[in-house]
């Protein structure tokens, strides 16, 4: 089933607000899911409002809670989130990141104590809008086993990249796992196997069932060694700079809260012209469009293209929703 965007977002606003969030944090946690859906990351968007107004009820995310300054030292800051809604702590964040890059060219600010931040490129993409490049990165409880191991020991640590570019932000946004869990989710639902071996079952062998893996809870780290690697040092970034919990401390709690974060802005209206961008732009995504390809018909893509692609489908056509989903969704609204 579709629905006009402009459907959406409303439901969910009301929701929220009585949930005990105010109305301006209302509507921009309400945006930020329903933009998150229209750009067709199904797994991070509506699909995860339900479980995210549970969690408020459970007092996992207290909505009225905003971050705090902890320290300050020029174009870097460090705040704690107060286990504050995920989504408006990281906005929040990245927009200091942001201003503060006005003044200084750059700037890094890190936050512990927050909660799910659900879809990493919102931030990257919150960035870009402003003439910045955005690099935000989060750790996660332990859903990974190291390369070699047969634990979940790391996190899946989200990392998310974004280039100013019109009309779409070039985007690079992706989890340390070779699938995200909410993407396993997703294809379980539809009753559809991975592209290729995204993890292990029970019994330790690859498989490219994502209900085994989903089961198991040992996702394979993209890249082998290398996304296991990368793993741990976004862990120790973010544990480090915010001066919040690691991986394995998030991993004593019944549940993922309190998790680290960092966001980074480079204003390029400062550090660099508008002409040198575009010439590096066209000759990277030019490069891209023009490589031959394997398969008769297809097409390589920039990062963030196919996302831009989905929203105009979106836009067009309506947001696709679960049926299931929204079931659940309009039943919060009559609570």
């Amino acid at each position: 089933m579709r629905f006009d965007y402009s459907e959406v977002e409303p439901v969910l606003t009301n929701i929220l607000l009585r949930h005990g969030f105010s109305a301006d944090r209302a509507d921009l946690c309400a945006r930020l899911f329903a933009e998150t859906t229209l750009d067709g990351v199904y797994s991070h968007g509506l699909n995860r409002f339900p479980a995210f107004i549970d969690s408020v009820k459970r007092g996992i995310v207290r909505p009225e809670n905003e971050p705090t300054l902890l320290r300050s030292c020029g174009s870097v800051e460090g705040w704690d989130g107060n286990l504050g809604p995920g989504n408006l702590n990281a906005w929040f964040c990245m927009q200091r990141a942001i201003s503060l890059s006005r003044e200084h060219g750059m700037a890094a600010v890190s936050l512990r104590n927050t909660n799910h931040w659900m879809r990493a490129g919102t931030y990257g993409l919150q960035a870009a809008r402003e003439n910045c490049i955005g690099i935000c990165m989060t750790n996660t409880t332990p859903n990974v086993p190291p390369w070699g191991g047969r634990e979940a020991k790391i996190g899946n640590n989200p990392i998310a990249i974004a280039v100013p570019h019109e009309p779409y932000p070039i985007l690079m946004d992706m989890a340390m796992s070779q699938f995200s869990y909410g993407k396993m989710e997703v294809l379980e639902k539809l009753g559809q196997k991975l592209p290729c071996a995204g993890g292990f079952d029970k019994d330790l062998q690859l498989t490219d069932e994502p209900a085994a893996i989903l089961e198991s809870g040992l996702a394979l780290p993209a890249g082998n060694w290398k996304g296991s690697a990368l793993a741990v040092m976004i862990d120790l970034l973010v544990a480090i700079l915010s001066g919040g919990a690691t991986t394995q401390e998030i991993a004593t709690r019944s549940e993922e809260y309190g998790v680290s974060q960092l966001f980074i802005a480079f204003d390029l209206g400062q550090i660099t012209d508008a002409e040198n961008r575009a010439r590096a732009i066209k000759e990277v995504t030019d490069s891209l469009r023009e490589t031959a390809v394997i398969e008769p018909g297809s097409q390589v893509f920039y990062p963030g293209q196919q996302t831009r692609m989905r929203r105009e489908e979106n836009l067009e056509k309506g947001i696709p929703v679960d049926p299931d989903t929204w079931e659940k969704i309009i039943a919060l609204d009559q609570d």
